[in-house]
C-alpha cells in the first residue's frame, strides 16, 4: 500500500482517518513515493512546524520509491486524461497514482479526486 499525503497527514494530526491509516501501517508494507516529502514540507512549513521529524517518521516507517522515466512518463500521461475528468488535479496526484500502477499497490488517501479508482482504499 502506498500513503499519500493526506494519509500521512491525518495520520500525524492524529484524527480519526489517522488511526485508521496508523492500522495500515502496522498490519502492512507501506510505502511512500519521493513526491510525497515535499507536500509533507509544504503541510509543516504552512503550519509554522518544522518538518524535520514528520519527515524522519515518513522515511523509518515506510519505504520511499523513488522517481524514474518510466514512472514520469506515465505521470504525464495520467495527468493529461485526469484533467480531463477530474477539476483541480494535479501533477503530483499523477505522480502518485504511476508509481502506484507500475508497483501494483493500493493507494491510501481522503483525496476525493481519487475516489473513482480501483486501486484506491479512501480513508
Amino acid at each position: 500500500m502506498i500513503f499519500d499525503s493526506f494519509a500521512w497527514i491525518e495520520l500525524m494530526k492524529g484524527t480519526q482517518k489517522g488511526e485508521k491509516a496508523k492500522q495500515y501501517l502496522d498490519k502492512r508494507t507501506c510505502y511512500t513515493s519521493i513526491v510525497t516529502l515535499s507536500e509533507i514540507v509544504e503541510w509543516c512549513l504552512k503550519l509554522g512546524k518544522n518538518p524535520n521529524f514528520p519527515i524522519s517518521t515518513i522515511v523509518s516507517s515506510s519505504t520511499i520509491l523513488f522517481l524514474d522515466k518510466k514512472i514520469s512518463l506515465l505521470a504525464g500521461r495520467i495527468n493529461f486524461e485526469r484533467k480531463k475528468k477530474i477539476k483541480n488535479w494535479g501533477m503530483l496526484d499523477s505522480f502518485i497514482l504511476a508509481v502506484a500502477m507500475l508497483y501494483n499497490l493500493q493507494i491510501l488517501t481522503g483525496d476525493e479526486h481519487f475516489k473513482d479508482l480501483p486501486n484506491v482504499e479512501m480513508l
